[in-house]
């Protein structure tokens, strides 16, 4: 499936991982089991979560810690798939 093909479909798909003040490391077991159960899953990254960094830079983290692909990020949110 094209990186268009996923961007589209994760259109209608909601957030069902936050990352807050704990950031990404303590997210990384919950976005790993959503992965195993669905094609997308969606993170909003919280203010708190940010601190100095970008979403984008957050994002690539995250997507490397649980290895799987990053296929967009869009204003707070990221969109993973694997």
């Amino acid at each position: 499936m094209s990186d268009q093909e996923l961007r589209k479909e994760a259109h209608d798909v909601d957030v069902t991982v936050w990352v807050g003040k704990a950031g990404i490391e303590a997210v990384i077991d919950e976005l790993s089991d959503q992965l195993e159960d669905r094609k997308l899953v969606k993170v909003k990254f919280l203010r708190s979560a940010r601190g100095g960094t970008t979403v984008e830079e957050l994002a690539d983290e995250l997507a490397t810690a649980v290895e799987a692909d990053l296929v967009e990020t869009r204003g707070n949110t990221a969109v993973y798939h694997r």
